[in-house]
Formats: structure tokens, sequence, C-alpha cells
């Protein structure tokens, strides 16, 4: 497995990454209205702006991606950062990939200047960031519109 920077030419790829793995990890939480959105807006030209505004990062097994990854400025923000675009393929899920992934994200250099790193954690995956040490930023245990949870650590 190697874990390596994003580059324009992974953009399909990356994008069936998410495709597949929101259809079979997410859709036991998610409606299959949503999980089309989540579809429509990972696409292969949004996650190419996406790596453009942060630094994005692919697992990949070989030749196949397996797994994406961003960290980004909250908003602008040099002493913030925000984790986006988690994915790992379903058949690719419990063996420590994700683990790797945050905390390569988490030695990037947009995390290194942080003070706070804030993710929008999904329904399916919350308890994995929480486990990692993320919290529920402000207290609020409840997801925003039912879909996501605000988490965030502090370095």
């Amino acid at each position: 497995m190697e874990i390596r920077r994003f580059t324009e030419a992974d953009a399909d790829a990356a994008a069936e990454v998410v495709a597949v793995t929101v259809e079979v990890s997410n859709s036991r939480d998610y409606t299959p209205e949503y999980i089309a959105h989540l579809k429509k807006t990972h696409s292969a030209e949004v996650l190419r702006q996406r790596a453009r505004e942060g630094h994005m990062y692919v697992i990949c097994d070989g030749e196949k991606i397996v797994g994406t990854g961003t960290i980004a400025p909250y908003w602008g923000s040099e002493t913030e950062s925000i984790l986006l675009t988690i994915f790992i393929l379903p058949d690719w899920q419990g063996r420590g990939l994700g683990r790797l992934l945050i905390e390569t994200l988490e030695q990037d250099e947009y995390a290194k200047r942080a003070s706070r790193i804030e993710i929008p954690a999904s329904l399916t995956a919350v308890n994995f960031y929480r486990h990692l040490g993320y919290d529920y930023k402000n207290g609020v245990t409840e997801p925003e519109d039912g879909l996501l949870y605000r988490l965030e650590k502090y370095r």
C-alpha cells in the first residue's frame, strides 16, 4: 500500500471510490436520494477542485486507488483545518487504512500549522473518528440536519 498526493489523473478513479463506498457502506444510514447527492457532490471535477483548494491524498494498492482523503484550510484560516473526502473502498475497510490515512493527513502542513482540525463525520463513520481522538464540536452530539456530525480535535 502506498499513500501519495492526488494528481488530476486520479480524479475519475477517486470519484469511483467515493461512489462505491457511499453505495455500499453508507446506504444503511442514508436515503437513496442522499447517496445520489453525495455521488454528485464528489464527482471527478469536484475532486479536482477540492485538490486545488487543499491537499488531497490517495491510497493505492498497486495501480488501484482504494482510498481518498483531503485536508484543507478551514474557510481560509491559517490556524484551523478541515478533513474532507475520507473514503476507503468497502473491501479494504477494517485493515487499518483509514487510521493510516488520518495519520497522514494529520502530518500534512495544513494540519501542523492548525491548532484545531474539524471533520464533518457521516453517521456511518462518527465512531471511527471519535476513536481517533475527534470529539463533538461545541459538545453538540446530534448530527446537523440528521446527516453529519461536526467533530474536532485540538492540537
